[in-house]
């Protein structure tokens, strides 16, 4: 392949360009973190889940389980115990 003395000096560029980008790509792959869920929840009430998400919206839905877990969490004497802080 030929090519002038700008053009290769461009190619050269945009060939650096990609190399860094591809390292930002390795870097952000290198410090991925499993994602565990909080709590296991039944395959059905996934679907529920999913389904009231799709007719009432993500905001209503989520705001509705956060009060509900609210107040089973309430029931819970988490007070009384102590907790080592996970790193």
């Amino acid at each position: 392949m030929k090519a002038e003395t700008t053009e290769s000096k461009n190619l050269s560029v945009a060939i650096d360009k990609m190399q860094e980008g591809l390292e930002s790509v390795i870097e952000l792959y290198n410090s991925i973190e499993d994602d565990t869920p909080i709590i296991n929840l039944d395959k059905e009430v996934m679907e529920d889940l999913e389904k009231a998400k799709r007719i009432f919206g993500e905001d209503y839905v989520s705001k509705k389980i956060n009060t509900i877990l609210r107040e089973v969490l309430t029931w819970l004497d988490l007070d009384s115990f102590e907790v080592e802080q996970e790193e």
